[in-house]
């Protein structure tokens, strides 16, 4: 991915794909084609092709999703699926269209399944059943990988797909309802601070454990990746093979572990309530990222300074808001 090369950022606005940005802007990369939602339906697929065939990216990052936590996907399965389906559909068959270089599509760890060996290798995908209550959105992400690999086979494309562990970051939604858990367990801890309440209630039974890396560190593997010389990229997306590839921090924590974690960082001591009526989802979810670690990358933070600079952007962006409407 040369300096100067054109670059299309799909969902540049989101979590992953803000990071991305900041992530190309650190390496020079400046010549990037940006479109918000309002400007560019990607479930659309005259409009996907018409921005395609005007603009013709070089490389292309397909950050654009309909994500959530648990709550959203279980209720919420058909727009999951939709809208999930309806853009990598468009994305990736417009962008073998336009001749496209190179792209990388953001796939997701539910995507493995629900009691798959731990730490899970790439190769385990689609190997047994699927996490019931995010089956929808991860059978839409599998689509995604298989249509990177199709395409790679039958055309010679060169579309790799990345399966990046739990995100959080600058950038987040911190939503109470529809935030994935480490988001929503820094709000939940704060308000808690702020209101004087000694006990914070969480979902499930506090024992399943999750991995968590910073958005800045796996946006910053994404264009490592990306700017593989091209005897190295060729063979990750090698027609024979998945060309699928893990980005992970390498460790996981429960729940419970992780919730002492926030507060930690928050400064807040507070007793946790667990509600066992609420679904835990998958019991462990650990990336082998071996590959990708083997190529020469590793992230940056450690998960308690990924903490405090996602707390730093929730500070800035919610409770000064919530400040100035007051």
């Amino acid at each position: 991915m040369q300096r100067g090369a054109k670059i299309y950022v799909a969902g540049h606005t989101g979590l992953a794909g803000s990071a991305i940005l900041r992530a190309l802007a650190r390496a020079g990369q400046s010549n990037l084609v940006l479109r918000r939602h309002d400007e560019l339906e990607l479930t659309d697929a005259r409009a996907v092709a018409a921005f395609f065939e005007r603009e013709r990216p070089e490389y292309v990052f397909l950050a654009a999703a309909k994500v959530g936590g648990i709550l959203a996907n279980d209720t919420y399965p058909a727009e999951f699926i939709r809208e999930n389906l309806a853009v990598q559909l468009n994305v990736i068959h417009e962008a073998w269209r336009a001749g496209v270089k190179r792209l990388l599509f953001l796939g997701t760890s539910c995507s493995y399944p629900r009691d798959c060996p731990q730490p899970i290798k790439e190769e385990y995908l689609l190997s047994g059943p699927l996490e019931p209550t995010n089956r929808a959105y991860a059978v839409a992400k599998v689509a995604g990988v298989e249509m990177c690999w199709s395409y790679n086979r039958q055309h010679g494309a060169k579309f790799l797909a990345v399966m990046p562990t739990n995100l959080y970051g600058p950038g987040d939604h911190y939503d109470l309802r529809n935030s994935h858990v480490l988001p929503a367990l820094i709000r939940k801890i704060h308000e808690a601070r702020r209101n004087g309440e000694p006990q914070v209630t969480l979902w499930g039974s506090g024992r399943p454990r999750r991995e968590f890396l910073l958005s800045d560190d796996m946006a910053e593997a994404c264009v490592f990746l990306m700017r593989l010389p091209e005897a190295e990229f060729d063979r990750l997306v090698a027609p024979a093979q998945s060309p699928l590839i893990n980005i992970g921090a390498g460790e996981d924590q429960s729940i419970a572990e992780l919730a002492a974690l926030v507060a930690d960082v928050l400064g807040y001591r507070c007793e946790f309530v667990y509600d066992a009526s609420k679904p835990d989802g998958t019991p462990r979810k650990l990336l082998d990222s071996a590959r990708i670690m083997a190529l020469g990358w590793k992230p940056g933070s450690t998960l308690r300074q990924g903490i405090a600079l996602a707390y730093q952007d929730f500070l800035r962006r919610f409770e000064a808001k919530r400040g100035a409407a007051a």
